[in-house]
């Protein structure tokens, strides 16, 4: 690969995250209302009281140039400042809470889709217009069409509610005490097993439509009919020649995925009660939590931009017209 293609590609995510920056900024100060005026009911509350709220989160200082300034040196210094919600901690310590736990929910729900998702897709693909590929498509076009609380409210339902199998909500049991680190890891799939298996659904759909698209198109090239000619078994052929070539679009949609999962399935995690970035994200929108909004999303969006690039690196490795 060249160092042309490299620098390119490194320059345009660079000039992305410079821009994401920006309108992070520039974003959050466009919302209605302001942090002093969440509670606006609250007969205790003064107007000095307000100001002086203003003044120590530097939100009483002119927009630009002051706030942008202070908030570009700070986050090229890695400091994302202090929350408002959380009685002043800091922004970082904040996200870093609930990092864990999303990582551990939509990152595991991300391994399974792509797996079976893709494998679904190609065997779908391959056996086009057969039983199998109707019923696979089917499902796939169901699922993808599915909100994750659509099909998480059912699962709850069902399972947790009517059969008893499986908690409600939550991540561990609250006040539980654990006599191992297996009893721990029970509760801990115990809590774990439906929003895993809701959000893994929910993603199975999209990477099966795409890769059974890819397989189909792949099917038609010559060098799947020279394969047949020479007597190879469709599995090997399926195997060796139709989904390596197929993968190329996928690497784009597994790519934007995975730098999706620090962001957390929002409506997943509400509707499990999943102590993650996703309910950390509804709490400081209704709070007007900007720093905590402003670390979210320039960590999601970092992580967007960075895991394109990543793909952009890879393409360049499995399709050389790319770097030209």
């Amino acid at each position: 690969m060249s160092a042309r293609y490299l620098a390119r590609q490194s320059a345009q995510a660079i000039f992305t995250i410079c821009m994401i920056v920006l309108l992070n900024f520039i974003l959050f100060r466009m919302m209605p209302g302001s942090p002093d005026r969440v509670n606006p009911r609250n007969p205790n509350v003064t107007i000095e009281q307000r100001q002086a709220a203003l003044a120590r989160w530097g939100l009483n200082k002119p927009l630009i140039p002051d706030q942008l300034e202070a908030y570009v040196g700070a986050t090229l210094q890695g400091d994302l400042g202090y929350s408002m919600k959380f009685q002043g901690q800091a922004v970082t310590q904040v996200i870093g809470d609930r990092f864990g736990p999303t990582i551990l929910l939509i990152g595991l729900a991300e391994l399974i889709a792509i797996f079976v998702g893709l494998g679904l897709g190609a065997y779908t693909g391959w056996r086009r217009g057969g039983l199998a590929d109707r019923i696979g498509n089917g499902l796939s076009l169901i699922l993808y069409s599915m909100p994750y609380f659509v099909i998480g409210m059912p699962m709850i339902i069902i399972f947790a509610a009517g059969l008893g199998w499986f908690p409600t909500s939550g991540m561990l049991t609250a006040g539980a005490t654990y006599s191992g680190p297996v009893d721990f890891l029970r509760d801990l799939v115990a809590h774990l097993a439906l929003p895993l298996a809701t959000i893994s659904l929910g993603l199975i759909g999209g990477y099966s439509i795409l890769m059974r698209s890819s397989i189909t198109e792949t099917r038609a090239e010559d060098y799947i009919t020279t394969a047949r000619a020479k007597g190879l078994p469709d599995g090997k052929i399926l195997r060796s020649h139709a989904i390596p070539n197929a993968l190329l679009p996928a690497v784009t949609l597994v790519a934007i995925n995975l730098g999706y999962v620090v962001g957390g399935a929002i409506t997943a995690e509400i509707v499990f009660n999943w102590p993650g970035l996703g309910t950390l994200t509804v709490d400081a929108l209704n709070s007007r939590d900007y720093p905590v909004l402003q670390g979210i999303f320039l960590l999601l969006g970092v992580s967007v931009v960075l895991a394109n690039f990543v793909a952009d690196i890879v393409y360049g490795y499995l399709d050389p017209r790319v770097r030209q």
